[in-house]
């Protein structure tokens, strides 16, 4: 008599997962109100600190999230967690600034949280209100050749801010924080901070990309540029113009030379 054929084991159920909330195309990221549980997680075991120049997470090159475990409670939870961080503190933060090496940003920028601009000023930068954003391995493309140059800070770099150049126009791709694709243009401020993010993802900070000599505390931001230098240079001019934005060490000279070439093409129209 032949021996039963063996039944085949039942298939493995895949925990159902769900995201905190809802993203749209352009990474705008809507919390649920099921998110209350993140909250109640944070205010147990408390929120983490933002950490400072000198840790290690903010130097090393941050791991991508698999598309599949965008929704775990991992990642739904660092991401709420950096969401109140950041609207608590700032307009962008990485996650590597909450010791976490994992390629995500969050950034929101506010009327209430611009409240201490001119217009004018606001104008200049190109500075306008956007709701959260998430995103998840982040890749930017500059647009065109314009470029700003304003002051940043850090929250990891704490009670200092310095004259950094960025693109004036970047496209932003990736994962929403429901790990739907993402692809957008930004401008201005917003480009500004998406470019701050991502650096963090790759351990690098604004201090090394700054116009070192424009270095300052925050109380003496209001004193003026240091002027023209015989060893440094032409002084810094805030502002938008076609200067190419500083590369770091790994950067071809062949790529620095097209972009100074362009910009004195740009200079004599």
């Amino acid at each position: 008599r032949a021996a039963p054929t063996p039944r085949a084991a039942p298939p493995r159920r895949r925990v159902a997962r769900r995201a905190y909330g809802t993203s749209t195309r352009d990474g705008t990221f809507v919390e649920g109100p099921g998110n209350a549980f993140g909250r109640l997680i944070d205010a147990a075991r408390g929120a983490r600190d933002v950490v400072q120049a000198g840790a290690p997470a903010l130097r090393d090159v941050a791991r991508a999230v698999d598309v599949d475990e965008i929704d775990s409670t991992e990642i739904q939870e660092l991401i709420a967690e950096m969401l109140r961080v950041c609207r608590a503190r700032g307009v962008g933060l990485a996650a590597p600034q909450l010791g976490a090496r994992r390629r995500v940003v969050v950034l929101e920028d506010t009327t209430e949280g611009m409240s201490d601009e001119t217009s004018e000023a606001l104008a200049m930068k190109r500075r306008e209100a956007f709701r959260a954003k998430v995103i998840v391995n982040p890749t930017l493309t500059p647009i065109g050749d314009a470029s700003a140059a304003f002051f940043e800070g850090c929250l990891s770099v704490a009670g200092y801010r310095a004259v950094v150049r960025r693109h004036l126009r970047v496209r932003c791709r990736g994962y929403g924080g429901d790990g739907k694709p993402v692809d957008f243009e930004a401008v201005g401020w917003e480009a500004r901070i998406l470019q701050h993010e991502v650096d963090h993802l790759d351990g690098v900070l604004y201090t090394d990309r700054m116009e070192s000599r424009t270095l300052r505390r925050v109380d003496l931001l209001d004193e003026p540029l240091p002027g023209d230098h015989p060893e440094f240079g032409e002084a810094v001019v805030l502002g938008e113009s076609t200067a190419p934005v500083r590369r770091g060490p790994g950067a071809s000279a062949a790529e620095d030379v097209e972009a100074r070439v362009k910009a004195r093409k740009n200079r004599k129209k």
